[in-house]
């Protein structure tokens, strides 16, 4: 195993490194006492240290040990590291160095035959590949490095079932992150070929995907069991039986996104109940999903974001029942929503106490509910309150008051502030984001 980079920097530095005083501890640390006391060993301090300095001429960067470029180089960018792998020898070899390459994402247009790419890549231990354009086989990708931990074949509509059925012939044990989103051509039937070799898969990304249907989630069911993230937005054919599938199969899922899935409906809300680890579930623009539906998200106990945009039937008793079942959510968007008004906000004001992040962009609210929320939500640190047009300075120097850790607020569109307000707002002692997009000075 190679030495630590770290432990040879400090331990085995070149000559032209040492400093001016390590030297001439070198040149007089074995002198004789009666010799430093002889007549012509006397010199001025300058004709000393004059002596005793390396040639500038030989101390160059290439002095160093290949162990000590590498660190160098592993803090430049990606395309700086191809750079400086083109000098020399010397630094060629240290920049191909796996630590120097360590997390990078390799992203590469695969239009013609190029036997060396991938040797080249597994050389310098690149384990994360995007592809941004393909026009030769997958299988090549998989063949040509053997290790890949991650795979992103994002917009790459030429890739199909029969694509992924010629690359993943046999078990993939390092692939961890797959992503197909906007591969329209992708169906059930690669979800079979992915659920049979890909068993160690944690994040799979199929939005867009609209091919794939409750059956594809059946599979990612049997065979996706350490499956931690999955993305299904504007999967258009997945209902509540394919939320039903998930539950029964993926007891480690975590992460779930069903945004633009239209088919979904409360029903599909007591089945996610059973995605005990759940954190965070993605419902936004899911029109069918009402008030009735939050009460099953509440009984969650580890749900911790719920986003709930551009949801027109929830409505301020959704928020009663969120508050009224103990949830512990911490981020919730319910932006866009018409139906989410002052009495949303006494209601979150009332149980929603571990709320760190609230958006309520375009809600039908006013200076009377942000007083709510204000008295009780100590540790809010993001309000998004932009388009709400009944908002005006009183709530903003309420909001100032109050809410202390605020970090980042919106006020986009907010067309009732004046500058009195925003002085107040600016003078909170956290904020480091704020939006006045839109906003006519009075």
């Amino acid at each position: 195993m190679m030495e630590d980079p770290t432990q040879v920097m400090f331990t085995e530095l070149p000559v032209p490194l040492l400093s001016t005083a390590a030297i001439i501890r070198h040149h007089t640390r074995y002198q004789p006492y009666q010799r430093l006391h002889q007549p012509q060993h006397f010199h001025t301090p300058v004709q000393e240290l004059h002596a005793l300095q390396p040639d500038l001429g030989t101390t160059h960067i290439s002095c160093l040990y290949p162990e000590i470029l590498a660190i160098i180089f592993s803090y430049l960018e990606v395309r700086d590291k191809g750079r400086v792998a083109q000098v020399c020898t010397a630094w060629r070899d240290a920049a191909y160095n796996k630590s120097v390459w360590r997390g990078v994402e390799a992203k590469l247009h695969l239009r013609r035959a190029n036997p060396s790419l991938f040797a080249s890549l597994v050389k310098r231990g690149i384990k994360r590949v995007q592809v941004l354009s393909l026009r030769k086989s997958l299988r090549d990708v998989i063949q040509g490095i053997p290790n890949l931990e991650s795979l992103n074949l994002s917009g790459c509509y030429n890739v199909g079932d029969v694509g992924i059925s010629h690359a993943f012939v046999a078990d993939a044990p390092t692939l961890t992150e797959l992503d197909l989103s906007l591969c329209k051509q992708v169906t059930d039937t690669s979800l079979t070929r992915i659920a049979q070799h890909l068993k160690n898969l944690e994040v799979l990304e199929l939005g867009g995907c609209s091919n794939v249907t409750n059956s594809g989630l059946m599979l990612i069911a049997w065979g996706l069991k350490k499956l931690k993230r999955l993305n299904l937005r504007s999967c258009w054919h997945v209902g509540d039986q394919g939320i039903q599938h998930l539950a029964s199969g993926n007891p480690s899922l975590e992460h779930l996104g069903l945004q633009d899935c239209q088919k979904l409906s409360d029903e599909a809300l007591k089945h996610a109940t059973g995605l005990t680890s759940l954190i965070s579930i993605n419902l936004s623009f899911c029109v069918s999903i009402t008030d009735s539906g939050l009460k099953h998200l509440a009984k969650m106990t580890n749900l911790r974001e719920l986003n709930l945009r551009s949801c027109d039937n929830i409505s301020d008793t959704g928020m009663a029942f969120l508050a009224e079942g103990g949830s512990r959510i911490s981020s919730l968007d319910v932006s866009f929503c018409d139906k989410i008004g002052d009495q949303a906000l006494v209601h979150i004001s009332q149980g929603l106490f571990n709320l760190k992040n609230l958006l309520l962009s375009a809600c039908q609210i006013s200076d009377e509910g942000l007083a709510k929320i204000a008295n009780s939500l100590h540790d809010l640190e993001t309000l998004n309150i932009g388009q709400c047009s009944r908002v005006t300075d009183k709530g903003l120097t309420t909001i100032a008051e109050s809410l202390l850790r605020l970090k980042c607020i919106d006020l986009y569109g907010c067309t009732r502030i004046t500058t009195v307000g925003l002085e107040r707002i600016m003078k909170l002692p956290q904020l480091s984001v704020l939006n006045l997009g839109l906003w006519h000075v009075r």
